[in-house]
């Protein structure tokens, strides 16, 4: 998922009076006479009022055009946001609580620093108060923070003469979570005080090489022992089969946790929680307690088994729910099996290291499995974990909150064995994670972290050429002030367990760590705004927790955005993502040598068709077939293979393809043969990740997402297939196809070796 405007629009997003778009209170140029989408004077109040909450009163679209943000817009955002604005004295009113509300504190919310950075923090306290302010760190140090001279005046804090005191925070503090601490006259206060990497190190190892890896969407991915979808011991048999081929790291889908139950959602990036897994990936037979069964219990689990065997070779559309309701039945007969002393301590000790949040997420499976979603109680009793009501579920639904927790340790241990086979096989990375831009409305996350999410929009993105009526993704998103207020603490530790058994992560929509596009719900995407986010503190604890965990961070950094955001990711240490397709300027194709070096290239990504489909039109094809074009179908192909071709012709100048090869028969020599020299061709790139999607290996043609739709297409349904059939990871050693296209990536990476 991602803003679809890819990058060779990006120009047109550039700031034209030199704006200070790094300012985290907007970053909007609308208001400024003369210049299109100038508002009138009679909505000057509410933009100034929308600007100083980081909302966005105009937006450059894909197509060069600024355009103006309609006050209904703003208002409805601003109200998601918690800002009266209904009015020209709401407004007034607002903005005023907007200057005066940091001075209602003694400190700030949080301080997210950057290592070695020399830092002034102000602190609030009755004028005439004497105060003081130190660090108590991580590591059970404490630091003193040393007073600087502030000439600022006072202010009337509600009928209160407060005082601002600055103090500057020691320079030599280390990486960590530490705590900011202030005392005056009895009256105190703390907040977290965050030390970020200036810039990730796990890079490093990377400088002056470079290294391949496959692509895949794990869930059509199957072999043989599959029940139907594609799990965490395939990922670890996939690992292997390419660690020996010379890969360095395998790049899944996201893992993240759908409902606890059948009908379960279908696309990986709308899940029901972004911290926790998904226990449809499961290998029920990998369960040490699998070995226990008695006799009825292991002949009904291998019925079970036996019953999804079939389907693994089947090119049809992905069932999950036939797979997750034959897994859980056999999960549930593993999980009557009493385990030993070691896997209970080892249970237990899961359980307090994930501590509430996981407690929580498993309360609300359990209730789930009663509730449904449009049930009253989620809106009434059960509408926090801390509720009345669900106090008073927990001990009723102990069981079943056993039983999500001991789902989520299996999917824990399962992961780390694949992680350990990846490195077995020879993966300097290993797996890497991909991290979704949001959750579902009515999930996990939803109900346990309410708190910090708005209510009322909706994340999305605005037209673009590939998707001319705007995308609405329908996900809640952070509320950057209750964010910062909770210390990032959700953010922290969904990180980190997605981290904890990963060489690296790909954070799907970076730009969305910037800003978001928000959409009043009831409204059409076209009728959004940009909200923008503590970057800072956002991507510097990313790669505090990546630099933690040993991973990599490849953010998915396409789309409209400011010029800077690019060097900034890269100034962090933060890999970017370069799709062949998409990497051109004014004057045509971009040559692979100018490509970014700190960057994943790659031929193609899941929100287009394989490349042989790609090749075919078939991303136009289905597009028209959808209603989602806005200008005629012919204008559409011819734009299309016009741009196919000015790709084809850099690399038919480089001799990787003659033209007796053409793409014309998309199941022939003549399409293997132009992909296997299109991706020679990005390998001329000093990029040091190179990016070998699966379904290019095997010839699949079929589009496993088309970004815009739900109901309309099958999205990630798609299983692994070539043109004569299912594709299992059996195969794939003996699979030509698929060896000659690693074969061609090895040489053109390493040439003469």
């Amino acid at each position: 998922m991602a803003d679809r405007t890819y990058l060779e629009n990006s120009e047109n997003s550039e700031n034209p009076d030199n704006f200070d778009v790094s300012a985290n209170i907007g970053g909007s140029v609308a208001g400024v006479p003369g210049r299109p989408g100038h508002p009138d004077a009679g909505d000057a109040l509410l933009r100034e009022l929308a600007a100083a909450h980081g909302v966005d009163t105009s937006y450059w679209g894909w197509d060069g055009v600024e355009r103006s943000v309609a006050a209904g817009t703003l208002r409805d955002v601003l109200a998601a946001l918690g800002v009266p604005a209904d009015g020209l004295q709401e407004q007034q009113r607002s903005l005023a609580e907007s200057r005066l509300a940091p001075w209602r504190r003694i400190l700030p919310p949080v301080l997210v620093l950057r290592e070695g950075q020399e830092f002034q923090v102000n602190v609030h306290v009755p004028h005439g108060r004497g105060v003081r302010v130190w660090i108590d760190a991580e590591d059970g140090g404490r630091h003193e923070a040393t007073q600087q001279e502030n000439w600022d005046q006072p202010v009337d804090v509600d009928g209160v003469l407060t005082g601002r005191a600055t103090f500057a925070i020691p320079g030599d503090l280390g990486l960590g979570w530490h705590t900011l601490k202030a005392e005056a006259d009895g009256a105190a206060a703390q907040c977290p005080l965050v030390v970020t990497p200036g810039q990730l190190r796990t890079p490093a190892p990377l400088e002056g090489r470079r290294t391949w890896g496959l692509t895949a969407q794990l869930y059509s991915v199957r072999s043989s022992r599959s029940w139907g979808i594609g799990d965490f011991a395939d990922l670890s048999d996939l690992a292997t089969i390419a660690g020996e081929q010379g890969a360095g790291f395998v790049l899944v889908n996201p893992l993240h946790a759908a409902e606890p139950g059948p009908p379960v959602e279908d696309s990986p990036y709308l899940p029901t929680t972004r911290r926790f897994f998904n226990p449809l990936y499961l290998r029920v037979e990998e369960i040490p307690e699998y070995g226990y069964l008695d006799a009825a219990g292991r002949a009904e689990a291998a019925r079970l088994a036996d019953g999804m065997h079939a389907a693994n070779r089947s090119r049809d559309l992905l069932d999950r729910n036939a797979s997750y309701a034959a897994k859980l039945a056999a999960l549930e007969l593993v999980f009557a099996v009493r385990r030993g002393p070691a896997r209970t301590r080892e249970f237990e000790d899961f359980r307090a290291e994930q501590g509430k949040g996981l407690e929580d997420f498993a309360l609300w499976c359990a209730l789930a499995e009663e509730l449904p979603p449009t049930a009253p109680e989620w809106a009434g009793a059960a509408a926090t974990p801390e509720s009345p009501y669900c106090l008073e579920q927990r001990p009723r639904l102990a069981g079943r909150i056993d039983f999500h927790c001991w789902l989520q340790w299996l999917c824990d241990q399962q992961l780390g064995a694949a992680q350990r086979s990846a490195h077995q096989a020879g993966m300097g990375i290993g797996v890497v994670h991909d991290l979704a831009v949001g959750v579902k409305p009515g999930g996990a996350d939803a109900w346990t972290l309410a708190g910090v999410l708005a209510r009322g929009v909706t994340v999305g993105a605005p037209p673009d050429m590939f998707n001319q009526l705007g995308q609405n993704w329908s996900q809640p998103p952070w509320h950057p002030g209750r964010l910062a207020e909770s210390g990032y603490a959700a953010y922290r530790d969904m990180l980190r367990t997605v981290l904890r058994h990963a060489g690296g992560i790909r954070v799907d929509h970076i730009l969305g760590l910037f800003r978001l596009w928000w959409i009043p719900e009831g409204a059409g995407p076209e009728s959004g705004t940009y909200v923008h986010y503590d970057y800072e503190a956002l991507i510097g604890i990313l790669a505090l927790e990546a630099q933690r965990a040993g991973a990599i961070v490849i953010g998915e950094d396409l789309g409209v955005f400011e010029p800077w955001v690019r060097d900034y990711l890269a100034e962090r240490g933060i890999f970017g993502t370069s799709i062949l397709w998409f990497e051109h300027d004014a004057g045509g194709p971009i040559p692979p040598e100018h490509y970014r070096q700190q960057c994943l290239t790659s031929v193609n990504t899941h929100d287009l068709p394989p490349t042989a489909g790609y090749l075919a039109g078939e991303h136009v094809t289905l597009r028209e077939s959808l209603g989602l074009l806005r200008r005629p179908v012919e204008e559409e192909r011819a734009e299309a293979a016009a741009e196919q071709e000015a790709v084809l012709a850099q690399v038919r100048a480089r001799g990787l393809l003659t033209d007796t090869h053409c793409p014309s028969d998309r199941h022939g020599l003549d399409v293997r043969t132009t992909v296997e020299a299109l991706y020679a061709y990005t390998a001329l790139a000093p990029s040091s990740l190179l990016g070998v999607a699966l379904v290019d290996a095997v010839g699949e043609t079929r589009t496993q997402n088309q970004p815009g739709t739900s109901t309309e297409y099958p999205n990630w349904r798609i299983p692994l297939a070539a043109p004569e059939g299912a594709v299992l990871i059996d195969d794939l050693p003996g699979n030509e196809r698929f060896q000659s296209l690693l074969g061609t990536v090895r040489a053109a990476l390493h040439p003469g070796v």
